[in-house]
């Protein structure tokens, strides 16, 4: 099981969102491997069903904010999806390259053993029944059961990939002040808590770590923001849009 704590990996973990979301477009092939490029120990990405059952990669619900098409991604399938130009809304520039929306099964076998990633389930007022079994079995089949975390919005989702695979990671994102964080991590089986970071704190990075928990915020993009997390909290990890800037920034911390 992969453990994010940075006594175990030695570093802050630079987590890649989407990829390198602020250079490129999100959540495809090419953010993914820029932001490795850029620095990201982490890479992280969400994840839909399609209409006949496949794990795809895309943040919104729908189609029209990231792509060429229109309507819930549930409501096509895969061919459909991969189908469409996932580049040209960021910048008309990539329309000649035609960008996919990638599964996560390519994602997977691009990533193994290169970068660790964190896999966002999506859930909201849309759920996808069966698909936590389908992302465990596919990290069985690719044997990367330790190369990734599970997060998300949606804790019961976690519980239920914790329950199917004990040994797979996960993580509560959040965006409030949990009365009980750590009971909150035990609930879910959670070895990381993701608080957005105007939630974040010494003191809660101190109460998790104290009961084995790494503490990753999440959502701030500004430099100076970077700096008052890493230079008032002990944290494990940050997410960036800009990978490199934030490389910067952690490279610069005193040893």
């Amino acid at each position: 099981m992969l453990d994010l704590r940075r006594e175990k990996t030695g570093t802050i973990s630079l987590i890649g969102h989407r990829g390198a979301t602020g250079y490129y477009p999100e959540n495809t092939m090419l953010s993914f491997e820029k932001g490795l490029e850029m620095g990201a120990n982490i890479l992280e990405l969400d994840i839909h069903l399609s209409r006949d059952g496949h794990l795809v990669v895309i943040h919104d619900f729908s189609l029209e904010r990231t792509t060429s098409g229109k309507g819930l991604v549930r409501d096509h399938t895969l061919r459909e999806l991969q189908g469409l130009d996932a580049g040209s809304r960021f910048d008309a520039k990539y329309a000649g390259m035609r960008l996919q929306i990638p599964t996560l099964d390519q994602v997977l076998q691009w990533a193994h053993g290169r970068v660790w990633l964190a896999i966002e389930i999506k859930s909201d007022w849309i759920t996808y029944p069966g698909l936590e079994e389908k992302l465990v079995d596919l990290l069985r089949k690719r044997e990367m059961v330790d190369e990734v975390v599970a997060i998300s919005f949606d804790h019961k989702a976690l519980r239920r990939v914790k329950d199917l695979e004990p040994n797979v990671a996960v993580g509560p994102l959040y965006s409030c002040r949990l009365a009980d964080a750590v009971g909150v991590a035990r609930a879910t089986g959670a070895t990381v808590m993701r608080p957005r970071w105007p939630f974040a704190s010494a003191e809660l990075a101190d109460e998790l770590h104290a009961a084995g928990i790494a503490f990753m915020p999440w959502g701030a993009r500004k430099e100076e923001e970077w700096k008052e997390i890493l230079t008032t909290m002990p944290v494990d990890g940050l997410s960036a849009d800009h990978p490199d800037r934030l490389r910067k920034v952690i490279d610069s911390l005193p040893s």
